[in-house]
């Protein structure tokens, strides 16, 4: 693969509740990456709402996307290339994106590459991490919970992936049940910080001898039915207590495949990605197990959740492989990462 040195690559993020526009120099180096964040709008309603995040991301993106320029001291001339999700992800919310980047390569007459956002959390290792494939990755968001073995750049194995639920949306719904709010997973790691993880047993998911899939669903059903339970009795619900629970049982399964898998592939590097990648419990179990066999490296915290440094990353990779998107690229609400 020929490197190509000085090359501008402007991303474009906006799958979910995030509108973010990065610049990034070579790949690797970040020159600015700006997130406009919709929480505040959707924490209300529980969850993101489809209608609403569109909008925000309609009337965001041109302010964003000039922010990140500014943030990079360049103009629009100096973009050698523009990277933007392509899904999977919310479609109206992806439109948006998609049609702005298709806008912006065609008026720059600069090559559009269209990335799988999932891709793209895996090649956010690369921004602060210096290394290289091969490695396996545990990719853990809100829709997804794979064991990717990353042979090459654009080159994977799925090793493992959830049979029903993914962790973070596990993370989403329990937080939701216990009334902390909007997002889960931080919420959920804060509360646990003040809780006994062994204070109840929740059970974590044994599939078959070897496998490496993984199952979120009977977790979440274990700490909804002991929820019931304590208020159908009238006993008291520490909060706290059932917050740590539950996260420890999470993060074992997590540990544990990922442990199976690197050990299998005998690989010296394991990497993690995705929003739950930001989960503190997650970080000190994995480095903690895995010091005296494995190398693992975590992305800054505001590389963990959705932003388009990444995608830019993602872009430049993609660039070099030889890939293309001409104006027919079409955003796609469940395109399939591996």
């Amino acid at each position: 693969m020929a490197f190509k040195e000085n090359f501008i690559t402007l991303g474009i993020e906006t799958s979910c509740d995030e509108t973010s526009v990065s610049v990034v120099k070579d790949g690797r180096k970040i020159l600015s990456n700006t997130i406009f964040s919709q929480i505040k709008q959707h924490a209300k309603y529980g969850g993101v709402v489809p209608e609403i995040a569109s909008r925000q991301h309609l009337e965001a993106i041109s302010h964003v996307t000039q922010m990140a320029l500014e943030e990079a001291s360049i103009g629009f001339d100096d973009v050698d290339l523009v990277a933007v999700t392509q899904g999977p992800g919310l479609i109206g919310a992806l439109l948006v994106g998609v049609s702005y980047a298709k806008g912006l390569a065609y008026a720059l007459n600069k090559p559009l590459i269209g990335v799988n956002h999932i891709e793209g959390h895996i090649f956010a290792n690369f921004l602060e991490n210096d290394f290289t494939p091969p490695f396996l990755c545990l990719v853990v968001s809100g829709g997804h919970s794979h064991l990717v073995y990353v042979k090459d750049y654009g080159d994977y194995e799925v090793m493992g992936r959830t049979v029903d639920d993914a962790a973070g949306e596990a993370f989403d719904k329990v937080a939701r049940a216990l009334g902390l709010g909007y997002p889960g997973g931080p919420l959920i790691d804060k509360a646990a910080k003040e809780g006994n993880e062994t204070a109840i047993s929740f059970p974590i998911a044994q599939l078959k001898n070897g496998e490496l899939n993984f199952s979120f669903s009977g977790i979440k059903t274990a700490v909804l039915n002991y929820l019931n339970h304590q208020r159908q009795k009238g006993l008291s619900i520490i909060i706290e207590d059932v917050a740590a629970s539950f996260q420890k049982a999470v993060v074992d399964a997590l540990v544990e495949n990922t442990l199976k898998a690197a050990k299998v592939k005998k690989v010296k590097t394991i990497a993690v990605a995705g929003g739950v990648a930001a989960n503190s419990r997650l970080r000190q179990e994995l480095t903690e197990r895995a010091a005296s066999e494995f190398d693992v490296k975590f992305p800054p915290m505001i590389l963990c959740t959705d932003n388009a440094a990444m995608i830019a990353c993602t872009g430049y990779y993609r660039y070099l492989m030889g890939d293309r998107s001409d104006m027919t690229l079409t955003p796609y609400a469940t395109l399939k990462p591996f």
